[in-house]
Formats: C-alpha cells, structure tokens, sequence
C-alpha cells in the first residue's frame, strides 16, 4: 500500500508583510485588506470615509489581524507621505503599496464635463505618482518593496464614453512599466486590471444614465474577492518574481 506523502506546511509569502492601501474603505480595497489580513498581513489602510475605515480596522483587528488606518484623500500629496510614513512609524517598514483608490464619471466627451475629466486625473493618475512618490524612497532605502496598481479592462478595450477614464488607467499602465524599467532587480511592479467587479464605482458617475447602465451591467460582475486573490497571487510571489499584469473579469464579460 502506497501513502500518500504528507503534505508539507506551506509558507506564506504574504504573513508579516506590511501592506498600505488606498481606497481602502469598501470594493476591492476593502476586500483586498481583509484577504490578505487573514494571511497575516499587516495592513495600512487609507480613504476618504474615516468612518469605514475605522469599523474595517476593528474588523481586521477582533479577527486576530493587525491593521492601522488613516485619512486618506489621494489628490493630497502630504495625505499619501502620511499614510506610508504611518506604516514605517507603526511597523518598521513597508513592503507593499497598493494603488487602488479610483473614479470613474464616465460620459461621452461631447458632453465636455471637464470637472470629471479633471476628477479623473486628479486622482486615478496624479494619485498614483504621490503613492509612487511617497513609496519609494522609502523602498530605496530599504532595498525592496513592491508596487500594485489597479487598473481596468477599460484601457484593454476602449469604448464610447470612456475615453478618459480608458486614457487615465492607460496612462498609469504606462508609468507602472516605466517605474518597472526603472526600478532594477530589488523592486517589484504590478498591474491589476479587473473588469466588472461589484463594487461602488457607478456612485462616482455624474452621468445618470451611465450609471444606471453600468449598475445594470453589475449582473454579470464578480466578486471584489476575486481581485484580491489576484493581487494576493503578486504579492505572495518570491522575491525574485515580478507578477507584470493581472487581467481578471467575469466570463461572460465580452
């Protein structure tokens, strides 16, 4: 009789790794800091709604988790310099960013609603260099540390009425290759592109009818706990691993 061979504990590429994300206070930030929390990650969480964040630390923290949390608004320079230095301050280190914090007031660009547009680089672009800005001398100094930006299949397949929000996740594809490039054999770069997850994303669209579009598109949308297992799979990787792109969608997603 042959036995099975026992199976090995496996270690985690993820336990004991410090973890700051924007976004943070529901959708894929949210889901993502509970994941990876309960691989023992220790979790450094920013967004606008204090009041999320400060119930989702409690959560992470009741559960046996360490998480710390701070205000976070991403078109503020200093608030993304807080937020990692936060981390440091509390843990010692930083090893993994996180952008995720993004809107999307989608609409056709004849409509000219500039203020979105402005919205839309203010904080899905301008955003992510201050997170890039704040991080990474810190990862210099240290000789290691890792960059996840979440992007979207919008930039993969350009339809009417997201030009602009196709142009800005394009724009950070672009920066996180350059930063890739830049970044030599300690730094690790990765993008995530997730299609229709359900999350909160239509509430940021001025646009009533293309919010009512996408919020009836969340039919076939996936959970935001697939994405995070996604970003999960980068971050665990050896060190000498650099996970490049992600693509995650619903399948029945054309």
């Amino acid at each position: 009789m042959i036995r099975a061979a026992k199976e090995e504990p496996v270690m985690s590429g993820i336990k004991g790794k410090v973890v700051a994300i924007t976004g943070a206070s529901s959708g894929i930030g949210e889901a993502t800091a509970i994941h990876l929390a309960e691989r023992g990650a220790r979790l450094v969480l920013g967004a606008r709604r204090d009041d999320r964040l400060e119930a989702l630390a409690g959560r992470i923290t009741a559960a046996g988790g360490e998480a710390v949390w701070a205000r976070t608004d991403v078109k503020r320079r200093e608030d993304l310099v807080d937020l990692v230095a936060l981390g440091c301050e509390r843990y010692g280190r930083l090893d993994v960013l996180i952008n995720n914090a993004g809107v999307a007031p989608i609409s056709l660009l004849d409509e000219l609603r500039v203020e979105d547009w402005e919205e839309m680089i203010d904080v899905n672009i301008k955003g992510v260099l201050y997170g890039i800005a704040a991080a990474l001398p810190v990862f210099r100094r240290q000789g290691f540390g890792h960059v996840v930006n979440t992007l979207s299949t919008a930039g993969i397949k350009i339809v009417p009425t997201m030009a602009v929000y196709a142009g800005s996740k394009n724009a950070v594809r672009a920066i996180s290759e350059g930063l890739r490039q830049e970044a030599g054999a300690r730094l690790r770069v990765t993008v995530v592109s997730p299609g229709i997850v359900s999350t909160e994303l239509a509430s940021s669209m001025t646009n009533l009818e293309n919010q009512a579009q996408t919020r009836a598109a969340m039919a076939m949308a996936i959970s935001p706990s697939a994405v995070a297992r996604a970003i999960a799979f980068a971050i665990e990787q050896p060190a000498d691993v650099d996970v490049g792109e992600i693509v995650v969608r619903p399948t029945a997603q054309g």
